[in-house]
């Protein structure tokens, strides 16, 4: 499978502006992969739109989570 250069360049770029607009997502990320996720660990996802409507939902990592996760960095 051949990798399009200038796709992989319009993702690098796209990438560059994400981490410029937020630049506390990769040091979070970073410190998340870390410290490790293990089995037990909770993850909370809360999402707020503009007009306030709220969303959350958390779920409790299990050890098939962590082995679907491993399976799929394999595969990359």
């Amino acid at each position: 499978m051949a990798i399009n250069p200038k796709k992989l360049f319009k993702m690098q770029m796209a990438w560059k502006q994400f981490n410029d607009t937020h630049p506390k997502v990769l040091p979070f990320i970073k410190a998340v992969e870390a410290a490790g996720i293990r089995e037990g660990t909770v993850i909370e996802i809360r999402v707020e739109t503009p007009e306030g409507e709220k969303f959350e939902s958390n779920i409790k990592v299990r050890q098939s989570d962590l082995d679907l996760l491993k399976g799929m960095k394999e595969d990359i």
